[in-house]
Order: C-alpha cells, then sequence, then structure tokens
C-alpha cells in the first residue's frame, strides 16, 4: 500500500540534495527587469505598465532615452500613461498640465500665481514624480524598481540578464525577431513551464514533437548548483529535440531561463525566454531564437517555423499558435494549486519520475531562497483573479499583444485597408461585367436588326470579358474574405488540445 509518507519521499527522491548557501533571501526588487522591446513602442505616448505590482509609466524623453516613473501624478494622482509626451521631450499630466524633466523633476505649473511661485513649488521635492532606472541594452527596456539616488547607484553595481551569445559571438549570432506577450498565469508557472521539456511533444503536439511517439524517458542532471543569487540548471539527457548532442535548461533569477542546445558539427540554438512578474496570477513574456553558426557558417535548426525568414509582424501573429497550446493548462493549474495553498506545493503534487527535478529545484528555489513568493508592493491586490471560462477572453490576443505592439498595429491597418481594397476592386469588376456584357448585348442586338435576322436576346452568349470581369470579382472577394478572417488573429486564437489532431 503506497501511503501519503511514502509519496512524499517518492518526490523528494527524484533528485539529489541541494547544497545550501548562507546568502540570505534574494532580493526581488534589486533587480533588473525587461518590460518591453524598444522598436515595438510609439514613441509619440507614454505606456502604462506593471512591475511587481506597482503601476508604472514608460515613456521616451528628448534625448531619444526611455524613462520609468511611478504611473501617479505627484499633484493629485491621475495616472501620467494618460497624459502626453509634448515637443521638448517632457511628460506632462493631462489632468492639470503639470510638466516632468527625464529625472522627474516638475518644470511647469502653469497654474501658478507667477514665475517665482511656480519656481518655488518646482523646487519642492513633493513635486517631484518618482522615478526608476532603466537602460537599453539588447533592444530591450530594462528597468530597476526602486528609486533614489541609493537605488541608481546600487542599479549601476548589477548587469541585467542579457543573452552573453549576443555579445560574445555577435559576428555569428543570429537574433530572430522578439515577441511580446502578457500571460494570464504567475512568473512561476511560466518558469515551471520552462523549466518541463517532459511537456513539449505532448502540450505542442504537432507543433514540436508527437505526443504518440515522443513523450519518452529522459533524465534532467543537475550541472550548475543552485544558488540564491545564480539560479541552477539541467541538462536534459538525452537531449529531446531531435538531432541535438546537448540540451542545458539554465535558470537565471529574476527572471532568465535560458535553454541552450549543441548540435553536431557546433552550432548552437538558444532560447531566450524572460518572464517579468507584473501582477499576481499575470506575467509579460518576452521572449526570442538565437541561432548560432559554426565556424564554416553553418545555421543549426530553430523551433518549428519560426526559424523561417518571415516579417516581425506575421512572427508576431504566428505565435500564439506555440503560446496558446499551454495557456490553458497553466491558467487553470494555476487556479488549482491556489486552492489548495501555495505552500503545499510539494504536498499537492505526484512528481515520481526523474523528469521533473528542474521544477522541483525551482520550487524549491523560490521557497527556500526567495521568500516563497514575489513581494508584490501592499497596495497591490494580492489575490490571484478567479479562473477565466470565456474563451475569448481567455485566449485574448489584441489586449495583452497587439494594442502594445506598434509593428503589429501598422501591420493590422495595412491588412485592413488592402481588405477593404479587395472588396472594392471586386465590386468594379462586377460593374465592369455588366457594363462590358450589356453592351455586347447591345452591339449584336443592333447587328441583328440590321441583318433582319430572327435569332433573339436569349441566344447571345457572354463574352469573354465579362467572364474574365467576374472572375476577377470573384478572385478579389476571396482574397478579402480571406484577409478578413487572418487579421482575427490579432485580436483572438482559440484551442482545444481534444481538436489539435
Amino acid at each position: 500500500m503506497v501511503t501519503e509518507n511514502s509519496l512524499k519521499q517518492n518526490t523528494r527522491d527524484t533528485i539529489e540534495p541541494l547544497k545550501e548557501e548562507n546568502v540570505g533571501i534574494f532580493q526581488w526588487s534589486k533587480q533588473w527587469y525587461p518590460v518591453a522591446v524598444v522598436d515595438f513602442l510609439d514613441a509619440s505616448c507614454p505606456h502604462a505598465m506593471q512591475l511587481l505590482g506597482k503601476d508604472i509609466v514608460l515613456w521616451r524623453d528628448g534625448s531619444g532615452q526611455w524613462r520609468c516613473f511611478e504611473d501617479s501624478c505627484p499633484h493629485r494622482l491621475a495616472p501620467l500613461s494618460e497624459g502626453r509626451v509634448e515637443s521638448d521631450g517632457s511628460l506632462m499630466c493631462a489632468y492639470h498640465a503639470w510638466r516632468f524633466d527625464s529625472e522627474g523633476r516638475c518644470i511647469s505649473m502653469p497654474q501658478s500665481k507667477d514665475k517665482q511661485t511656480e519656481a518655488k513649488h518646482c523646487a519642492d521635492s513633493k513635486s517631484c514624480a518618482v522615478a526608476y532606472p532603466t537602460q537599453e541594452r539588447q533592444g530591450l527596456l530594462w528597468v530597476w524598481p526602486e528609486s533614489g539616488s541609493q537605488a541608481v547607484a546600487q542599479s549601476q553595481l548589477q548587469a541585467p540578464r542579457i543573452i552573453s551569445e549576443l555579445e560574445n559571438h555577435s559576428d555569428r549570432a543570429e537574433k530572430l525577431f522578439w515577441y511580446v506577450r502578457d500571460l494570464p498565469y504567475g512568473w512561476d508557472f511560466f518558469m515551471e513551464n520552462v523549466s518541463d521539456p517532459a511537456h513539449v511533444p505532448v502540450s505542442h503536439h504537432g507543433m514540436s514533437g508527437n505526443r504518440y511517439k515522443d513523450a519518452n524517458y529522459y533524465d534532467m542532471i543537475r550541472v550548475k548548483e543552485m544558488s540564491t543569487q545564480e539560479g541552477f540548471s539541467f541538462e536534459v539527457k538525452p537531449p529531446v529535440l531531435p538531432n541535438a548532442k546537448q540540451t542545458i535548461n539554465d535558470f537565471q533569477p529574476p527572471c532568465y531561463m535560458r535553454i541552450a542546445s549543441t548540435y553536431e558539427g557546433g552550432t548552437q540554438m538558444i532560447l531566450a525566454l524572460y518572464a517579468i512578474p507584473t501582477r499576481p496570477g499575470w506575467c509579460r513574456h518576452i521572449g526570442c531564437q538565437v541561432l548560432v553558426k559554426n565556424e564554416e557558417g553553418k545555421r543549426p535548426p530553430g523551433i518549428a517555423f519560426f526559424a523561417l525568414p518571415m516579417p516581425v509582424w506575421l512572427g508576431h501573429v504566428l505565435a500564439p499558435l506555440f503560446l496558446h497550446q499551454d495557456q490553458a493548462l497553466l491558467h487553470y493549474q494555476q487556479k488549482n494549486l491556489a486552492k489548495r495553498g501555495k505552500d503545499k506545493w510539494l504536498n499537492a503534487v505526484y512528481t515520481p519520475n526523474p523528469q521533473d527535478k528542474m521544477v522541483i529545484a525551482f520550487r524549491k528555489w523560490l521557497e527556500e531562497r526567495a521568500g516563497g513568493d514575489i513581494p508584490w508592493v501592499s497596495e497591490c491586490n494580492h489575490e490571484i483573479p478567479h479562473q477565466e471560462r470565456d474563451t475569448q477572453k481567455l485566449f485574448d490576443v489584441w489586449t495583452t499583444h497587439t494594442q502594445q505592439c506598434m509593428v503589429c498595429q501598422k501591420a493590422l491597418n495595412n491588412i485592413n485597408r488592402i481588405t477593404k481594397l479587395a472588396y472594392l476592386a471586386s465590386v468594379v469588376c462586377l460593374c465592369l461585367g455588366v457594363l462590358v456584357d450589356a453592351r455586347a448585348i447591345a452591339i449584336k442586338a443592333d447587328l441583328t436588326a440590321s441583318e433582319q435576322m430572327t435569332t433573339t436576346f436569349s441566344t447571345f452568349t457572354p463574352s469573354a470579358g465579362f467572364w474574365w470581369a467576374i472572375g476577377s470579382a470573384i478572385l478579389f472577394a476571396l482574397v478579402g474574405y480571406v484577409l478578413k478572417k487572418f487579421s482575427r488573429l490579432f485580436y483572438v486564437y482559440e484551442f482545444k488540445h481534444a481538436h489539435n489532431d
């Protein structure tokens, strides 16, 4: 008979004892977080976002540098994200037109009695917006979620978790498109998922493997000991990806999972996956593939068709085909664990196989080294949102990506224009066809009358020009219809595993 205690022991025995470090608890607020891809942001306006439960606003100043403030005007706490970026490069609050420079200093209070009074009030520290340190690296905007001079000094002593291959092999490393998406499950469930190669051929059946042929045995061998600050890593043996010689999953806190696969000939494929804790029950994912050529210039394979040459917007439209295969599973998994209590993870699950070693290690790191959960700000609602049963909302793409991505908005506008032009061309071709046929009938009628023939109009057949016009009308209408259906992927993409044959 299997008892509860034996199940717990079996779970713990799937990994070796982890070495402890006397280095204290991981400091969540003293880290760099990648919050956005710079090229996807609209520089003409501010952008609202959340980080560790804080409401923040991103905006670009007159020098071309992206800044991050608390999304709250010091005057009456109106959101600065509803304001404007002015021509002089300052951020204006849309409530009373207070304006702030790149450091958060108030530089204008229009309602002041006179210039002297305005200068006095602007010099008061209470008039300043709360500013957070920022930097741009590898196309990402990074934010340090503490403010003040001490925070600036501390942030300068620590480097963000960048993709090392883009620095060390810049001549041979090819970064494919970045993708950004807000996901309806927590940071911890994202990291748990990407620590688990066993789910790939099953959840991503047809996209990356086959659930019936590729759900095989493998082991997870720890290659980097657990560290509070540096995380840990495991090697997948044998590698799950076809033709790979070695695959290593490397967790680098607070938000980077580097999955490196090495192939015959020395090529490498890096999955750079970031997960940023935004608010309880949600995270922001930023990720890309990096293909590292060998010395002969040979290129490694990438993940599915995402390694093929394609415009960035198309890669963004197709990304949900992959992401949504995990989405419902992780969203509901999070809710199920919440019902049992987050501190009961090891007791709530049954993990007898070695494939779960890294998942267990991640949960142990979170529990023993990082306080057990994200230290959300006190004003944030710490409760996880209720589970979403409306699939239109669960698989929403518009609010979680498209409306925040300038590249996709431009592509959608162009597709909508082409759709309208296609329908218009269809109507024009149809009208031309009718006119061409009517003219042909009129000409034949005149010939019939002049030759005093007895042939009736019913014997007249449409001209070749008529059929060309009608065919073109059908073709343009079909193009418009297909584009209209395709544009829906910018808004929602529903998925169900039961229908994924």
